[in-house]
């Protein structure tokens, strides 16, 4: 079942209580239903994104560089860049932004970066919100007060009937639709003027940006520019226009929201009624415009003309104009709509993403490195396997650690194909939950400290724990796809994903280069050693080897024993 974002702690429920609460929610499942006359204003992206700063900017840096390709191509290797990467391309946004994400979440971070978008909407910026529903609960319901603002649109994808109070009364409420609750749009993108955009693994909140203090992600995000961010448009708009995407203001009204608002001030900058507070975190300390863009091309670099204003972000020393654009031959692969809901059947066998990814992974002839931090591979997937390493091709996987996974489930679907993966060849590394230095990107880690710690984007360092949430692979060291996807049977049939395919050598081994940063520094090697699983540490690293799931306490050994024989993978 889809991750909800709770620290709620619950209590062993008597017999009697659980007969009441399912009888309460077969109660309201019947009473609850989502509208039938919804009125959904079709829209579509820019149409001459050209005519934009974004738009000149993109062509002048590829008129630079002298690139043949269309598309330009920058990792976001750092929290400071994936958050002043869109904090920079809403502030650039002259005509138009669109966000399509699985989940917005109401704190710091966030504050800041919507409180920017009523700031560009308030300027003539036509802003468009596309969100799953799932995560629209609690105090998260109160992002949705941005749909109430002059010159912003915001709709849920797939919504469930229901209270917004909770996520197990909004799964209660749902209860006779179980499988579509399954069902969810995962992609992520977040694209100015139709001229350039992001994706990657990223939602929109603290973990994300190094700034949670209970456990943060780690994550990759890559910036693209050029031809290809018209088809990441194309995608969102087959989205926003589908009639699973219902408008925020069919769902609920403003006075449901203040109904179900926190006390006085802890969201209060999120309705614009109020000013944005100061953010410790965030703060003034990020300043970002136009040139956050990444300049230049594969094998040149263009640099931005004086006067251009530039990106300040305070105490970290970062300087964005040293960053570069690869020009590189790119494609985009995403999941149609209609692998959610009624529509489902016009999705053929065969064709998702993670077929689409099975199928360039199958044409590898050197080596697959694989990040995926849920990673439950399915028949198929490890037919794949096999037959890479038949042909000699190398195949490595970077995944969560029990202890690092942030969803137990899925490691227990996991578990249950490591030592075949292992037997097959696979080489199988886990992140430990506990990194040797600052919470960053992935492969980026400074300092050093007995347990971890999280820069913020404005540079602050807080105590917090790792979990894996990067989705890239890497074949043959010239191919690289990034995007929201899991190598796992729930972004094979259940989730809707979205990657983008680059074919860059230069790309490639960036990606590689971080990848085994993060091997050497901070994951464990499993290995098999009489029949049994062995973790075994980095050579020079300050932990140990293990015979146990490594940093897992036995009480969530035990669980994960009890779950795996009986959970369906596709369900984790």
């Amino acid at each position: 079942m889809p991750q909800a974002n709770s620290t709620t702690q619950y209590q062993p429920v008597s017999s009697v209580r659980w007969f009441f609460l399912f009888f309460v929610a077969v109660w309201l499942s019947g009473c609850a239903s989502l509208p039938d006359r919804v009125e959904r204003p079709v829209s579509t992206a820019l149409s001459a994104p050209s005519q934009t700063r974004l738009g000149q900017l993109v062509q002048s840096r590829r008129t630079q560089a002298n690139a043949r390709s269309d598309s330009g191509f920058a990792l976001l290797s750092s929290v400071e860049l994936a958050y002043g990467g869109r904090l920079a391309l809403i502030d650039a946004a002259q005509k138009t932004l669109d966000l399509q994400y699985y989940a917005i979440h109401a704190d710091s971070s966030t504050e800041r970066l919507l409180g920017r978008l009523r700031e560009a909407a308030r300027r003539g910026v036509r802003v468009r919100i596309l969100l799953d529903d799932f995560n629209t609960v609690g105090r998260d319901v109160q992002v949705l007060r941005l749909a109430f603002e002059p010159n912003i649109e915001m709709r849920l994808f797939n919504p469930l009937p229901g209270s917004r109070r909770s996520s197990v009364g909004r799964i209660l409420g749902s209860i006779n639709e179980i499988a579509r609750i399954q069902q969810r749009m995962h992609n992520k993108l977040f694209i100015a003027d139709n001229a350039v955009g992001i994706t990657g693994g990223r939602n929109l909140g603290d973990a994300y940006f190094g700034q949670d203090q209970g456990s943060n992600f780690i994550d990759m995000d890559v910036l693209a520019a050029g031809r290809i961010v018209a088809d990441m448009s194309a995608s969102f708009d087959r989205f926003w226009n589908n009639d699973l995407a219902y408008p925020v203001q069919s769902l609920i009204t403003r006075q449901e929201l203040n109904d179900l608002s926190k006390p006085q001030g802890e969201a209060a900058a999120l309705d614009g009624s109020a000013p944005i507070p100061p953010v410790v975190a965030v703060a003034p300390a990020v300043t970002a415009t136009l040139s956050t863009l990444p300049t230049s091309a594969t094998s040149a670099t263009s640099v931005i003309p004086d006067g251009t204003p530039t990106i300040a972000l305070a105490n970290t020393g970062i300087d964005l104009q040293r960053h570069t654009l690869t020009w590189a031959p790119g494609t985009m692969m995403v999941d149609k709509p209609g692998k959610i809901g009624p529509d489902v059947d016009e999705v053929d066998a065969g064709d998702t993403l993670i077929d689409g990814l099975l199928g360039l992974m199958s044409q590898a002839k050197t080596g697959v490195d694989i990040i995926s931090p849920y990673f439950v591979p399915g028949r198929q997937m490890m037919k794949v396997f096999s037959d890479m390493k038949a042909r000699g091709v190398r195949v490595r996987v970077l995944t969560n650690s029990l202890a690092s996974n942030d969803a137990p489930a899925a490691h227990a679907g996991y578990a249950r194909y490591r030592k075949e993966l292992l037997a097959n060849g696979i080489e199988l590394y886990e992140m430990r939950s506990e990194r040797s230095g600052e919470i960053n990107a992935l492969g980026s880690t400074g300092g050093s400290s007995g347990g971890s710690t999280a820069r913020s984007p404005s540079g602050s360092v807080s105590t917090s724990r790792a979990s894996l949430h990067a989705k890239a692979v890497v074949i043959d060291t010239r191919l690289l796809v990034i995007g929201s996807m899991n190598l796992d049977l729930r972004s094979q049939l259940q989730n809707t994903e979205v990657a983008l395919v680059i074919s860059s050598a230069t790309m490639s081994k960036e990606a590689v280069r971080q990848i085994e940063s993060t091997l050497r520094a901070d994951a464990y090697r499993v290995e098999q050693s009489g029949g049994k699983l062995v973790w075994r540490a980095p050579a020079g690293a300050a932990f140990a080897d293990s015979t146990t799931e490594p940093d897992a306490s036995l009480k969530l050994r035990l669980l994960i024993n009890l779950i795996s024989p009986f959970a369906p993978d596709e369900m984790l």
